[in-house]
């Protein structure tokens, strides 16, 4: 008897692509934050390869109702700034949560993703509303429980 040692490895052209919702109401962002990474990146499929965009498009819906642990809403920070001499803008959290609740959990799945032109090319595929409604109703997206 043969065994077949070897390795597979997915092209750019096989990948099947779906759309999943997740619905982060209640939830705590950085659980929800991996789940959501893991979808874009690919890897809850058997054929994972890690130089190969794999993922699924994620729409996250209820952003404004996410959880956040312990004193965060006002010890995390969030720093911009504008590359010009004193162009340093600190926000905390939950100013975050108050103005850009979208922001706040794309700038969490952006952290756990490859950076580089991979993880750039993933992040476009992660759509995030504050609300329940979303403009994806034709794609047929299944739901997914954080």
């Amino acid at each position: 008897m043969t065994q077949n040692r070897k390795t597979y490895s997915a092209k750019k052209g096989e990948v099947e692509r779906a759309w999943h919702v997740v619905d982060v109401d209640g939830k705590t962002l950085g659980r929800a934050a991996t789940q959501i990474a893991q979808l874009l990146r690919g890897k809850h499929k058997p054929t994972f390869t890690p130089h190969v965009d794999m993922g699924d498009f994620v729409i996250v819906i209820n952003a404004h109702k996410v959880r956040l642990t312990g004193k965060k809403l006002t010890d995390k920070l969030y720093r911009d700034h504008s590359l010009f001499p004193g162009g340093l803008k600190t926000k905390t959290a939950e100013q975050m949560l108050a103005k850009h609740p979208e922001e706040l959990v794309k700038r969490a799945v952006w952290g756990m993703l490859p950076k580089g032109p991979l993880g750039r090319k993933l992040y476009r595929k992660l759509k995030v509303y504050a609300a329940a409604e979303h403009p994806h109703e034709a794609q047929q997206p299944q739901a997914f429980q954080v």
